[in-house]
């Protein structure tokens, strides 16, 4: 049982891996883009009125709650997994 147990765990951390590295990728791009925000000019904008700037700003924020759900959905996925990792060997001690 115990190696089955180590299996899972393995295959846990793999997966918890890559969904880091898609949230590590998203990261970058939300980054960039905050970036990009922040280099317009503060008076006087020309990209296609305040309406489609108002446009643009919307979108960088949703980008941004987009990555910290994805932050938060990936603590507790951890969180779940590991709890019913250590219920198995809490299980496996009694015996």
């Amino acid at each position: 049982m115990q190696h089955i147990v180590t299996e899972i765990i393995e295959h846990m951390s793999r997966s918890h891996e890559q969904i880091a590295r898609v949230m590590e990728a998203e990261r970058h791009v939300a980054v960039r883009m905050a970036q990009i925000v922040h280099a317009l000019p503060d008076h006087h904008p020309d990209f296609g009125g305040v309406s489609k700037l108002m446009e643009q700003s919307q979108s960088v924020s949703k980008s941004l709650v987009s990555y910290l759900n994805s932050i938060a959905e990936l603590q507790e996925m951890m969180a779940v997994t590991l709890t019913a990792v250590m219920k198995e060997l809490a299980g496996e001690d009694e015996e």
